[in-house]
């Protein structure tokens, strides 16, 4: 029968202060479900210091040593396991159908409120005003910012709760207070509620310049050259990203090792990708960071059970897992008249969900150089031929939660 459902996660907290805590998840299979994992992980600001993963097709198995990003030390343990926990199958549960799974989680959709706010204008504002939505456990679907001349701004945030209670009124007063102590005094006004069907007319596709779509999301990009979403200064160090095959090791199963530099979201960035190419894990190993490099082991298969022996299958993998470690995040910064236009896109997974706490990290780092961000924004998609969702933008001052974002900042 396996586990009870109440034991399918288990949070064990370090020995000592900076000990990393244990999560792990002990539950039945699904498709993608390490990468859902990864992605509340993620989520809630944690950073993944080392893996185990193992599954024999029916159940899994997981453990995962985490700690506190810098950016955010407080986290809601209990809410975290209870995240988790949601995403796992019930026990009783032997089989599950896909694409009835996908269908139905659309269909239980969140719904989408509106938070607006109109008060004074300060650098970081936006920022502070995020982190205490994502401590709230409230999702940013969307972003509109306008400043005026007097030194005023007129916020409007689309937003979903992850706990499903923001029509509470307990919930609502818990928002409310929690912003008041952000904002203080210099908050003119402060209203939370549902949106109607107006939203999703508006939410549709805007457009985006050829040249833009096509500098974020052209699939192969030349080494030779200099382009300008490759802001690291030391990019022979990306540029060594390792992807290996080797299907020598295994009857059944190949070996897939990865040799990269570190960053934010590694191992969802991984799990993610293999997850939308229909690729399923058997056993993987993330090891510790060593002097800023991490190596995976991954055995895996086709989603027919198969080893990947067609070269033209593997080099295309092995292509689109070096492009993740090189460019996690597109990056694009030019001149609008006397303001810079920052752009920053990511991956989306064919779920339509994108990565998280992008918003947060972009609204962060621009709070710490003291750069204003003002101009409202738009919801954009970019689609390929076939229509699926391959990227999203958020026209703004400050963008949005996951997906892209444009802002224009003035330095």
């Amino acid at each position: 029968m396996g586990v009870p459902t109440d034991d399918a996660v288990v949070i064990q907290k370090g020995k000592e202060n900076g000990d990393p805590h244990v999560i792990t998840v002990n539950c039945p299979d699904k498709h993608g479900l390490g990468c859902d994992i990864c992605r509340i992980i993620l989520d809630f600001g944690l950073y993944i210091t080392k893996g185990d993963v193992s599954t024999d097709g029916i159940w899994c198995y997981m453990v995962f040593w985490v700690v506190p990003h810098s950016s955010s030390p407080f986290v809601r343990w209990p809410s975290l396991k209870n995240r988790l926990q949601s995403l796992c199958p019930s026990c009783s549960v032997t089989f599950h159908f896909e694409g009835q799974a996908s269908n139905s989680s659309a269909a239980a959709a969140s719904p989408v409120y509106l938070l607006k706010f109109f008060c004074l204008d300060r650098k970081g504002l936006l920022h502070d005003v995020t982190q205490v939505l994502s401590e709230l456990e409230l999702t940013i679907q969307k972003v509109k910012v306008t400043t005026t001349p007097d030194g005023r701004v007129l916020d409007l945030f689309f937003i979903t709760d992850n706990m499903e209670l923001l029509h509470t009124k307990e919930r609502q007063d818990d928002t409310y207070k929690q912003l008041n102590a952000v904002l203080g005094e210099s908050c003119i006004s402060c209203e939370l509620k549902l949106v109607g069907p107006e939203y999703e007319r508006h939410h549709g596709i805007s457009s985006l310049s050829p040249a833009i779509a096509e500098e974020l999301f052209r699939f192969e990009l030349s080494d030779k050259e200099t382009r300008s979403q490759a802001l690291s200064p030391d990019m022979a160090k990306l540029k060594k990203a390792s992807v290996v095959v080797d299907n020598s090791l295994s009857p059944v199963h190949t070996l897939l090792q990865i040799v990269c530099v570190d960053h934010k979201g590694l191992f969802y960035d991984v799990l993610r990708t293999l997850k939308d190419c229909n690729i399923k894990i058997a056993y993987g190993r993330f090891s510790l960071n060593s002097k800023g490099y991490r190596d995976l082991d991954l055995f895996i298969q086709q989603n027919d059970g198969k080893k990947i022996v067609d070269p033209d299958k593997q080099d295309g993998l092995c292509s689109r897992l070096r492009m993740e470690m090189l460019h996690p995040l597109r990056v694009i910064i030019s001149n609008r008249g006397p303001d810079t236009e920052l752009l920053v896109a990511n991956p989306v997974e064919l779920s339509g969900k994108g990565r998280p706490r992008v918003f947060y990290d972009v609204t962060q780092a621009l709070k710490s150089l003291g750069i204003c961000i003002f101009s409202k924004s738009e919801d954009i998609q970019v689609r390929n031929g076939n229509g699926k969702c391959t990227g999203s933008f958020w026209m703004i001052t400050a963008n949005s939660n996951s997906q892209v974002l444009e802002v224009e900042i003035r330095l």
